[in-house]
Order: C-alpha cells, then structure tokens, then sequence
C-alpha cells in the first residue's frame, strides 16, 4: 500500500530518514507522497525526494500559510513544477476553523493554485476545514466537467461525502477513522465511499490511529495498515481487497 500523505519535513523523520522508510516498508507500506505545506517545504522536498525513487511529493500552499503567498508565488511554483514534476497541486484549499490566514488569503492563493493545477494537468490535493460549502462553490466555479484530486483527512458527514463524489473527488482517510471519541460521523460515511474512489493516508506525525497498543507518541507511516484494517472492517471486505482497490486509485489519480 501507499501512503498518500506524510509531513515528511519533521526532524522525527529527518534526522534518520532511511530508518523511517525501512520501517514503513516492513509494515507493508511501499512508498509515500510527501505533502507539502508552502512554497519553501515544497522546494525543500522536491530536493529530498530526488534520490528516493519510493518517494513521491506535492508542490503548493496549505491554507494555514496563505498570507505567505504573494505576486511572485505562482511563477514560483510554475518553476518547481518544471523543474521535477509533482504527483499534485497543493496542500492547498480552505480552513476556516482556525484562520491562520484571512478568508481572503485563502481563496485568493486557493483559486491560483487550482489555475496552475489546470494549466499542467495535475490533480489537487485538498484541506478543507469549516469550509464545505466555500470549498464547493469554488471549485464549481473553476470546474465544469468534475475535478480530478483528493479531500485530503476527509472527516465529514455522509452528506459532505455525497457532494465531494458528485465533483469526482477521491477521499482520503486517516487515523481519524480510529478514533472512538470524534470519528463516528466518518465511521458512518466509510461504507458510501465507492472502492474506486478510496485512498489511505497517515498524515503522519499527526493523527495517531488510536486503536494502537501500546500506543505510540506519535504517528508514522508505518502504522498505515492499522488505518487499512478499520476501514476494511467498516466496509465489510478484506484488508487484501481494500489495498488492491487504494492501489489501483493512487495509480490513476498521481501516476
């Protein structure tokens, strides 16, 4: 399987990163896409993934970093992108729940990037928080045919899951679906999810599976398959079936 998102660009993984990959792969876990989360992250894994054929990376600006974004960034990212191409446009997209940057920040560095996701024919990568419904209209207004990408830790209801699928959107899932004090509204969406449009991701360090024991400090890719047997149990098929469906998705979505 393949983890479709790690912050690889975290001193745990940095300071031996080799022994974070041998690791991830004798859980099972063949490669990772590394995510980025503003233009400096995105050069520096552009860099880190060169020499790791097993690793994958985005190039864009998380919504949390939109104030960074300015005049210049989108030639900038247009030069990154030529220079190594990314598997994605993003981490990029809307959260409203904490507003690290301003609403308009947001949508202003947000409807740039989907600009530059369409001229090269990339998919995106999303984040959206508290902002479902800005989230949809946007993404309305810049796609008539549906939109090629991933909701990236999607944690919503299954109405907010109907409406992604209606763009064509795949919906990734984290450890978030472990969690038995605030994942019941993913548990229940989980069996509506088509296996078509299903991906599997850590968001490792973050987002420990808590279904775990001993329980870790924090999360790694290495404990993907924990997230790969629960959401196999919600579905009601086999780990081994589920992979072979996530596989084929990553494939067609980033490859």
């Amino acid at each position: 399987m393949i983890d479709i998102g790690v912050n690889i660009n975290h001193n745990d993984y940095l300071k031996d990163l080799e022994d974070t990959l041998q690791q991830s792969y004798q859980a099972g876990v063949e490669g990772i896409i590394c995510i980025a989360s503003d233009l400096a992250e995105s050069k520096k894994i552009q860099s880190l993934c060169e020499n790791h054929p097993r690793m994958w990376f985005t190039l864009g600006c998380h919504p949390h970093q939109a104030k960074s974004w300015s005049a210049s960034s989108t030639e900038k990212l247009n030069e990154l992108i030529a220079q190594k191409r990314p598997v994605a446009v993003g981490e990029t997209g809307l959260d409203f729940n904490r507003n690290y940057s301003t609403r308009e920040e947001q949508i202003s560095a947000f409807e740039q990037q989907i600009d530059i996701a369409k001229e090269h024919n990339l998919p995106l990568y999303l984040h959206e928080r508290d902002a479902h419904q800005e989230m949809l209209t946007i993404l309305k207004r810049h796609y008539h045919n549906g939109v090629r990408g991933v909701v990236h830790c999607f944690t919503g209801s299954k109405e907010a899951l109907s409406a992604y699928l209606d763009l064509g959107l795949y919906i990734g899932i984290t450890g978030w679906v472990c969690d038995e004090r605030r994942g019941q509204d993913l548990q229940e969406a989980i069996p509506h999810i088509p296996n078509d449009k299903l991906l599997l991701e850590t968001d490792a360090p973050y987002l420990l599976p808590r279904n775990i024991r001993p329980r870790p400090k924090r999360n790694h890719p290495k404990y993907l398959p924990w997230v790969a047997a629960e959401v196999a149990r919600l579905k009601g098929i086999s780990v081994d079936e589920l992979v072979q469906h996530t596989q084929k998705n990553t494939s067609r979505l980033f490859f």
